[in-house]
């Protein structure tokens, strides 16, 4: 099991399959609020579901509008466990906060060095415990 510090943005605890994304999304217009199913055509993890997973993206993709989406998935439980960052997303992490705020439902958020995050692997099993990532294995 490899442990990985990060700084957390939201905290929490989470648990679920890592789903690493190659590129940034929009949560508004490329993932489906209903069913948390990527939907930007052109992005490479179009078709799978962030849904009950443990999300990895090195940033995210505006527009502001995302941070309601975020909230909306949250809502509908179809919001991903946890998210993951390479870099900073205030409006992301605002999604994640009003979901707690409204819908009493937690997904923390976890900054990593681009070095950890490059390490990082599609199926790895994961923990997120406030500042630390806990990977127990893989697929």
């Amino acid at each position: 099991m490899a442990e990985i510090e990060g700084t957390p943005l939201f905290t929490g605890s989470a648990r679920g399959r890592l789903l690493v994304l190659d590129e940034p999304i929009s949560f508004w217009g490329g993932v489906d609020h209903s069913n948390g199913t990527i939907t930007d055509f052109r992005h490479p993890q179009h078709g799978e579901t962030v849904t009950d997973r443990i999300l990895a993206m090195p940033s995210g993709r505006g527009s502001s509008s995302s941070s309601s989406v975020f909230a909306e998935l949250i809502r509908k439980g179809v919001a991903p466990n946890g998210v993951i960052l390479g870099e900073s997303d205030e409006i992301l992490v605002l999604g994640a906060i009003v979901g707690e705020l409204l819908y009493k439902r937690i997904c923390p958020f976890l900054l990593v060095t681009p070095t950890d995050y490059a390490g990082l692997a599609t199926g790895a099993m994961i923990s997120i415990d406030n500042d630390r990532l806990l990977v127990e294995r893989s697929g």
